[in-house]
């Protein structure tokens, strides 16, 4: 089987179905990269660029309609790649990515008698002897995995406190599928990165290897085990979220049994309305809970989707008074996002510009994620956010709805180009955190058609900025604090040096003295402006309430002495 460390497979050893598919894949990518070669490589060198540029669009989507085709067609890892590419926004043209975003990853079931016998095989018994009931229909069928409902036994069923269970098994042949899909990608990413118009934009084979780390990583039960448990972990102290408990007893890398935690999917919005439950009171808790991940912990599930949200109505006799009658229930943690401490500090930064309705500090927030290298020209760019602000901020997107098709049209003619034109750079998990968002903001339009983002992302926003500016506060009293403390130990060091001059112990270099002197002399400079700072900013605060003009004015005047205690220190060259 393909691994993450290089052993990549060889096609030796396949059997006869996997060299038709391999064939299949292979004969798919060169008919286009072909075409493409034509039309925008050949065309243009003869001076026909024009009619290249006249039929890009329509074979865009031709090629995404192809595409969705042979996905559907073959399973596997091909309908990861679709949704893969609907959100490489940066990558791959809007045409295609509008065509594969609706790709589902839903599959014909695989006998029940197959599943049993891999499900014994891993777990070393017959089922009847683990489970006390199984139901052989299964509850999902995907490309990768296929699920079906069971009991456990009573001895089980007191160690996890349920009896009630799902078992996830592999597909029996999905090793070989995942090594013949993977060694195609890789191929078809080298002939990528031999074609100029796309290696200038996108190093291929790392793409394909990102793609093949995450696929491997979520066929590998055991990981998405350890994923559920972590995440159950951060939201222990949240009631609004329920977690599925693992059965560790009855898991291995190709099975996972969890406890059933089936309820209310997240869009049936009238098996909510049923459950006494108003959709509308839904969205902005999910929006919430996905912020705190994204924003907050920097460990986020990263599918999202309505398949793997549920809402489970709280039992009559323990409703929490402080929180809603019922519970977000997340599953499935195969695909699992965690953001660097720089990145989740620049996408707060991003957060609070955006909800301050910022184009400039929302551009400065963008590069310091690292989507933008810094060579970026950013001018226009901040130009044409704070245009986008100015007329679209705020909507929801009942409201975006209403807008002239042309007037959205207009910015795009005017601005794409912008866009376009500037060096992105995606850091590393950059992109999950697109596909969570945009998976949120979809089933939270869902569930109200009116629900405006805006609303859950300023209180967010507010909270973060006060986070932000607590942390500020407390880097500067620590800076005073040290200026504080060497106006203590002053007096007796300049003691000391006026005792060695006094009994003839000195010792006299002129180019020290000069120093320790113009050091003595920037520290009693630096230690007068720590003191006039703290005694303006304390001034300004107490006088604010009464007279606010007054009081703000003497914070600002706080900053130049602020100033000289955090630069006064540097030699002059």
């Amino acid at each position: 089987m393909a691994t993450a460390d290089g052993d990549h497979g060889s096609p030796e050893h396949w059997d006869a179905d996997a060299r038709r598919r391999y064939r299949r894949i292979m004969r798919f990518a060169a008919r286009h990269l072909a075409i493409t070669w034509w039309f925008e490589l050949f065309l243009p060198r003869i001076g026909l660029t024009v009619l290249g540029d006249r039929t890009r669009a329509r074979r865009m989507q031709q090629f995404a309609r192809r595409f969705n085709v042979l996905a559907i067609e073959l399973g596997g890892l091909m309908i990861k790649v679709g949704q893969f590419m609907s959100s490489r926004l940066d990558v791959v043209p809007p045409e295609i990515t509008r065509e594969l975003e609706g790709l589902q990853d839903e599959v014909p079931a695989v006998p029940f008698d197959r599943i049993r016998s891999l499900a014994e095989a891993e777990l070393g018994l017959p089922l009847d002897r683990v489970f006390a009931e199984i139901d052989e229909h299964p509850l999902a069928a995907a490309s990768l995995g296929q699920v079906h409902r069971a009991r456990l036994g009573p001895d089980d069923a007191a160690i996890v406190g349920t009896d009630r269970v799902v078992i996830k098994v592999q597909r029996p042949d999905i090793g070989t599928i995942v090594e013949v899909d993977l060694t195609a990608l890789r191929k078809v990413g080298r002939w990528l990165s031999r074609v100029r118009i796309v290696a200038d934009r996108v190093d291929m084979p790392v793409l394909v290897e990102e793609f093949a780390r995450t696929s491997l990583e979520e066929i590998d039960y055991l990981h998405e085990a350890v994923g559920s448990e972590r995440f159950a972990d951060d939201f222990a102290d949240d009631s609004r979220v329920t977690v599925p408990a693992v059965v560790w007893e009855r898991t291995t890398r190709r099975v996972l049994t969890l406890e059933d935690v089936s309820a209310i999917k997240i869009t049936d919005l009238d098996g909510l309305r049923a459950a006494g439950i108003d959709p509308a009171e839904v969205a902005p808790v999910f929006a919430s809970l996905m912020f705190e991940q994204l924003f907050g912990q920097g460990y986020f599930h990263a599918d999202p989707h309505p398949g793997n949200i549920f809402v489970t109505p709280h039992p009559p006799d323990a409703v929490d008074s402080d929180g809603p009658p019922w519970t977000i229930t997340f599953v499935d943690f195969g695909m699992m996002g965690e953001i660097s401490t720089r990145m989740r500090r620049g996408l707060r930064r991003l957060v609070i510009a955006a909800a301050a309705r910022d184009g400039a500090g929302l551009v400065a927030a963008v590069k310091d994620v690292g989507v933008l290298l810094p060579s970026a020209d950013t001018a226009e760019l901040q130009r044409a956010m704070t245009k986008l602000f100015e007329r679209f901020g705020g909507m929801g997107f009942a409201e975006l709805r209403e807008v002239d098709p042309n007037e959205f049209r207009s910015f795009a003619d005017e601005f794409g180009d912008v866009v376009r034109s500037m060096p992105f750079q995606l850091p590393e998990n950059f992109l999950l955190v697109v596909r969570a968002l945009s998976i949120t903001s979809g089933v939270c339009s869902s569930l109200d058609a009116r629900f405006n983002l805006w609303d859950s992302v300023e209180p967010f926003a507010a909270r973060m900025l006060r986070e932000e500016q607590g942390g500020a506060i407390r880097d500067l009293t620590t800076r005073a604090g040290d200026a504080v403390a060497s106006l203590a130990r002053l007096p007796g060091r300049i003691d000391t040096l006026v005792t060695s001059f006094e009994e003839g112990t000195a010792d006299v270099r002129s180019t020290r003295i000069e120093e320790r002197l113009d050091r003595v002399d920037r520290a009693v400079r630096r230690l007068v402006s720590a003191v006039v700072f703290a005694g303006l900013l304390v001034a300004g605060a107490l006088v604010r309430p009464g007279d606010d003009v007054l009081g703000t004015v003497i914070m600002i005047g706080a900053v130049l002495p602020l100033a000289h205690v955090l630069l006064g220190g540097r030699r002059r060259r």
